[in-house]
């Protein structure tokens, strides 16, 4: 994993020229950088969590000034919200969805039933939680998680997209993960 930026670090990079500094940074530091500011997000709002994921994109929470911006296909996504629960015959498509997705590629779980099956966990038309069919990088608990929740959960992953090797996983497998856990309201 990448160590955060220092100030140590940046003033290394920075060229002194007639009227100014350039900063020349290496390429691998700028596309982290890029990638975690400007996520794009592929929603996927099944049921209620999905109202909550509206509220965090609408004018009082203003999830684009964390450089979440929402997308209705899977080619220009970043991050997967799944915010609900998946009934059976819903996941396979929503597997595809994912693996249309260009890499890097995060999945974000939003509420219970995402994330464990919720108040369906004993139905047999619904999932489990969506880790049963893609990898889940950050669960946002909740009935409905509230967006300041989902906020956190967003804050968490551009930390964990921070610290990785942006250029060195071309055609090589992707590394497990462990998934980051939001709590609910205590």
């Amino acid at each position: 994993m990448a160590e955060p930026l220092t100030q140590q670090e940046v003033d290394t990079w920075r060229l002194p020229v007639p009227g100014g500094a350039l900063i020349v940074a290496p390429l691998d530091r700028l596309t982290q950088w890029a990638r975690r500011n400007s996520l794009w997000s592929l929603t996927f709002g099944l049921s209620c969590c999905a109202i909550e994921m509206m509220a965090t994109a609408g004018s009082r929470y203003d999830l684009d000034r964390f450089g979440m911006f929402f997308r209705a296909t899977p080619r220009q996504a970043d991050v997967m919200i799944v915010a609900g629960w998946v009934s059976v015959k819903m996941a396979p498509f929503i597997r595809r969805l994912y693996d249309q997705m260009p890499e890097p590629k995060y999945v974000i779980a939003m509420g219970g039933c995402a994330s464990a099956g919720g108040p369906y966990r004993d139905s047999i038309t619904v999932v489990k939680g969506v880790d049963q069919f893609v990898p889940v990088d950050v669960y946002v608990y909740g009935c409905p998680p509230r967006p300041e929740n989902l906020i956190n959960g967003i804050l968490h992953l551009q930390e964990r997209i921070r610290h990785e090797k942006a250029l060195t996983r071309r055609g090589a497998p992707v590394p497990a993960r462990e998934p980051v856990i939001i709590g609910g309201e205590a």
